[in-house]
């Protein structure tokens, strides 16, 4: 193959004709199957003589292809040979080495392709190769050695330890040769070194972030990496070599290897070196840990508090990101009491002097109020967005003090924000900083929760500190100061005023920063707003401002893309649904044309924009997770206005109209499928659509318009959401079975959906156990309609039932339960259908022997109607093979009558736990009843012992329940039973199966007697007992009516 004609090629993708490159690119996916093609490509991008977008044209496309069809596992249409799988392993380590920056991502990406798929077993020497490139005199061979360590080291970086075996060796042979170079790069000022010791710290990070291996816990290595870290950390950078702009100083580089020095030491101390933070599951660390918080924590945070001691003085700036990660540090040097005792003496100024001024409004919170108010509501009341920052982790830092700590903290931090806000008021009015008395507010409002803890000494000054320092500040002429009010008195909402007055001062204050000209006033008014509404007197107040409260959440939600908003609107919606009803359309409409609508094509143009410019690898998905996030929300709210409206057919009929625009909008593009990865749609699009279906109990024709939008996104896009598809598809069936046993095209559509999932290898048994769910509801609500299906249901039944495949009960009772509901469906038909296949011995052996695996009520009853329809058959109908063992399907169904009482008194359990719900009084409760302080509040005994870390705790035990779900993933087969579903209803629910047996014993009795002779000749005593008492049921069944 000619090299020049391939470059050629890759050269005319970004030809400015749109005709030239796109014959370009049809002409690249006409010869990428060939022998040779991938070597070449790989010349092209690794050649210095190329140009530039030809060469970054080529790793794209070369990453695009190993993704597709290196790994032989994913079957691709034009695989990747073997003889250029060995070319392109012997030679991307050096087309790194010649590679641009911009080329160097997209080759690292696709090298992590390859060893993910290969190493170690088909490229053995790959360590050999990297170590060969680490001790090269050449730098830039130093630096591929690295880039390639970092991407095999990733792969293993979230595996657990007992899938990271080959990971050993490598680090063995690397590591003692990664901590020479980091060593010597410590000490340089280059920028160029500052990148590579960076990636030598990545390296080690990405080594010890779920495991720490027994070489690295050794001394000869933890001790020459840990001095390296404190180097790094004690490293002086210049403030005269910082760019002048903060966000350029955020990037310089030795502060971006300063932050992965502290990742580092905080992992090993966080998770290994910690006893009171280690989780059981990691007792293995025990002896480190010991070591570590003796021989390396006081350094470690002795070092930290240096570093934090010069910022405070202003002898050298700090990024954010370390800040943060000192914040971190410090609050889990709280939890020991060795690490304790160092800090103990630091904590007056690490309140007064690190969290306090980070906690007050910054000039860079004015000027991004001012530039950007959107992004500064996402920045301050996001909690993914604030998750890092270290605004965020100094607020947890004082929180761990007040809590952990709060004999020697508590009321000392109390007195410090207290004295800032007397100061405050004590300041004539024109010269008041607004700002301290912001993060004096802020301060308080995080230890709301400790505040307000039962029998706290403080609970009960709260209200007069709400009169003196919160309530004037909703008119305060700072509006920063008009926004922490309504955020305090959200954090406070669980404060029960004993005036009154000043309840409906605050309610009062609150609803007019909700018409406040400032979006961040009125955001943080919404929210506290929320809260409010478990007082009386505060829902008596808004129900005649529920018009404009609810115009004003409408407004903001289409100002701004924040789903906390949302759940606003939906809380709104399900209390006041009564008084909301009246314009719940009007209010639908809303919802959908003005957030809805609007935002999804700002994300289609976002997405359209960047496609078109080919940078769809750089596509900012946080910024559409936020939209869609907000999208979510809102179609939240919307399903529940629908099901407060079940009352009302005549109004949900327009709502379904209003909300037709937004479901065909999401249904018709394909969109959400680029982004479902981090949140997805249509789950909440389904869910709108299972209410409007299930809250009317029919289908009205514009949902039958939907049911093929529907159709059509499974094909395209939407076969990864079965499970979020099935309530709607069921209530199509359900719901809407005139029309669907009279419309061919519909049932076709609806069995090409149950035959793709069945067979789809993309798909798992979960999805599958959703289509045999829809074949059932076809069964048992289209009796005697769908007899042209039963040989497709029954051949998609079987593929599975005799193969040994089937790994779960619940996808095993469900494929045996095809059959059965065929049988009830039609048992003549399906007999002979199971006659013509030779399948009926041994299905009948495998459904008897499974029996005691159909534990719902639901399973019983199909049992039951089933053999019930069986045995009624004329004596001629039933195959010799069945006539054998007549007597077994009495037999079985017995084992099932005997099993269903209990089966059926869980059930009801189940129904009055869930029907039940939450005690009225508690919706509104006391809510903080259950956190008390000790009984000598703040003189606690412990206060220099160890802390038990809760939240480890709490991580354990969700470890241990994936573990469990792991184990029994991998243990024996069916040894899990399907559970009760109390929400589940089908046609079965009117049937009693005491009555319906009666009704078949007697009828066999009195008009069949060689059928009912076969099947009674081997009863034995106790069977004998409990058909009689299952005759006595039915009898009394009967005179009275069925209970629902």
């Amino acid at each position: 193959m000619d090299a020049s004609t391939v470059y050629q090629l890759f050269v005319s993708t970004y030809h400015p004709d749109p005709n030239v490159h796109k014959q370009a690119e049809l002409n690249i996916r006409g010869i990428e199957g060939s022998n040779g093609f991938l070597p070449i490509v790989l010349q092209i991008l690794a050649s210095e003589e190329s140009e530039l977008g030809a060469r970054q044209a080529a790793a794209i496309y070369f990453k695009n292809r190993l993704g597709k069809a290196w790994d032989p596992t994913k079957t691709p249409v034009k695989p990747i040979s073997d003889e250029d799988k060995s070319v392109v392993r012997q030679s991307i380590l050096q087309a790194l080495v010649t590679a641009p920056n911009a080329v160097k991502v997209q080759l690292s990406s696709s090298l992590n392709t390859i060893l993910s798929s290969d190493f170690p077993q088909n490229w053995p020497e790959f360590v050999d190769q990297v170590q060969a490139c680490l001790t090269s005199s050449d730098h830039r061979v130093v630096f591929v050695g690295l880039l390639a360590l970092r991407e095999v080291i990733k792969i293993y970086q979230w595996k657990s330890p007992e899938k990271r075996d080959p990971l050993g060796p490598v680090i063995k042979m690397t590591f003692p040769t990664v901590q020479q170079i980091a060593s010597g790069l410590v000490g340089q000022d280059s920028l160029e070194a500052a990148e590579m010791l960076k990636l030598a710290l990545k390296i080690y990070h990405s080594a010890i972030h779920s495991d720490l291996p027994k070489c690295l816990q050794e001394s000869s290595s933890l001790v020459p990496w840990g001095t390296i870290f404190l180097q790094m950390i004690g490293k002086y950078i210049p403030t005269e070599a910082l760019p002048a702009d903060n966000e350029e100083r955020e990037k310089y580089p030795w502060w971006k290897t300063k932050k992965w020095a502290y990742h580092c030491l905080n992992r090993l101390f966080s998770r290994y070196g910690n006893p009171a933070l280690l989780a059981a599951s990691n007792s293995k660390y025990t002896a480190f840990a010991k070591a570590f918080i003796t021989n390396f924590a006081p350094d470690i945070l002795q070092a930290y508090l240096k570093q934090v001691e010069g910022w405070i003085k202003k002898e050298y700036w700090m990024s954010q990101k370390c800040l943060a990660l000192s914040a971190v540090f410090f609050s889990d040097c709280i939890k020991h009491k060795s690490t304790w005792q160092i800090l103990k003496p630091h904590t007056e100024s690490l309140v007064a002097h690190f969290i306090y001024p980070q906690l007050c409004f910054s000039d860079e919170d004015q000027e991004l109020w001012n530039d950007d108010p959107v992004e500064y509501v996402h920045k301050k009341v996001d909690p993914l967005e604030d998750f890092h920052s270290p605004q965020t982790n100094a607020i947890n830092l004082l929180i761990d003090l007040a809590r952990d700590r709060k004999k020697h903290t508590f009321m000392g931090i109390l007195t410090f924000i207290n004295s800032v806000l007397n100061k405050y008021l004590e300041t004539p009015v024109e010269q008041r900083n607004g700002r301290e008395k912001d993060g004096a507010l802020c301060m308080i409002g995080c230890l709301a929760d400790q505040i307000l803890r039962k029998n706290s000494p403080v609970a009960g000054m709260m209200e007069p500190f709400f009169v003196t320092h919160v309530i004037p500040e909703f008119k305060s002429p700072f509006p920063f100061l008009r926004a922490r009010a309504c955020d305090i008195t959200k954090h406070f909402s669980d404060l029960d005023f004993a005036n009154e007055q000043n309840l409906a001062t605050v309610y009062q204050s609150v609803v007019d920063c909700i018409r406040d000209t400032e979006l961040p006033v009125k955001v943080q008014a919404a929210l506290s707003l929320q809260p409010m509404i478990r007082h009386e007197s505060v829902r008596n107040a808004i129900v005649p401002n529920l018009p404009f409260i609810m115009q004003e959440l409408l407004s903001l939600t289409n100002e701004i893309d924040i789903d906390t908003l949302a759940n606003v609107m939906e809380e709104f919606v399900e209390v006041f649904a009564e008084q909301l009803t009246p314009f719940a359309v009007q209010l639908c409409t809303q919802l959908v044309s003005n957030q809805l609508r609007d935002t999804f094509l700002r994300i289609m143009e976002d997405v359209t924009t960047a496609q078109n410019q080919g940078v769809d690898d750089n596509l900012d998905f946080d910024e559409m997770g936020d939209k869609t996030m907000a999208a979510m929300g809102v179609l939240k709210t919307i399903g529940t206005l629908i099901l407060s409206l079940e009352s009302t057919p005549e109004m949900l009929l327009q709502l379904e109209n209003a909300l037709l625009p937004v479901i065909t909008y999401t249904l018709n593009n394909t969109i959400i499928g680029k982004i479902k990865s981090n949140f997805n749609l249509y789950a909440e699009i389904f869910e709108i659509i299972d209410s409007c279906t299930f809250s009317s109990k029919r289908v009205t024709p514009t949902m039958w318009g939907v049911f093929e939008l529907i159709y059509k996104a499974f094909k395209e896009s939407g076969i990864d959401f079965m499970d979020e598809m099935l309530p709607s598809l069921d209530n199509y069936i359900s719901y809407g079975q005139d029309v669907f046993v009279t419309n061919q095209q519909i049932q076709g559509m609806m069995f090409d959906i149950i035959e793709t999932v069945m067979r789809s290898d993309r798909l798992g048994e979960a999805d599958r156990v959703c289509a045999c769910k829809l074949i059932e509801s076809v069964l048992l609500n289209c009796r005697g309609h769908v007899d042209q299906y039963l040989p497709a249901f029954l051949n998609l039944a079987f593929s599975y039932i005799f193969t040994g495949s089937m790994k779960t009960t619940e996808f095993k009772v469900h494929c045996i339960e095809i059959v059965v509901n065929c049988i009830y469906y039609n048992p003549q038909l399906s007999i002979s259908i199971l006659e013509e296949n030779q399948w009926t011995q041994g299905f009948f052996t495998t459904w008897f022997n499974t029996l005691d695996k159909f534990s719902r009520v639901h399973d019983k009853k199909l049992v039951i109607v089933a053999l019930c329809s069986l045995l009624e058959l004329p004596t001629e109908s039933i195959p010799a093979s069945l006539q054998a063992g007549w007597s077994q399907m009495l037999n079985g169904m017995l084992m099932v009558f005997k099993t269903l009482p209990k089966a059926m008194e869980n059930r009801q359990d189940m129904e009055k736990f869930y029907g039940d719900g939450i005690d009225d009084e508690d919706e509104f409760g006391d809510p903080i009843s259950g956190a008390n302080f000790e009984e000598d509040e703040l003189d606690d005994a412990g206060d220099d012992e160890d802390v038990h870390d809760e939240n480890s705790e709490y991580l354990e035990y969700l470890a241990s329940q994936a573990a469990a779900h792991a184990h029994d993933a991998d243990g024996d087969e069916f040894d899990d039973d399907v559970q009760e579903e109390v929400l589940f209803e089908s046609p079965l629910d009117e049937i009693d199966p005491y009555i319906r047996f009666s009704d078949c014993f007697r009828g066999l009795q009195q008009h069949n007697a060689t059928s009912y002779s076969l099947l009674t000749k081997d009863l034995d005593v106790d069977q004998q007992s409990l058909i009689m008492t299952i005759l006595a049921n039915a009898d009394a069944a009967r005179q009275q009516p069925q209970q629902s």
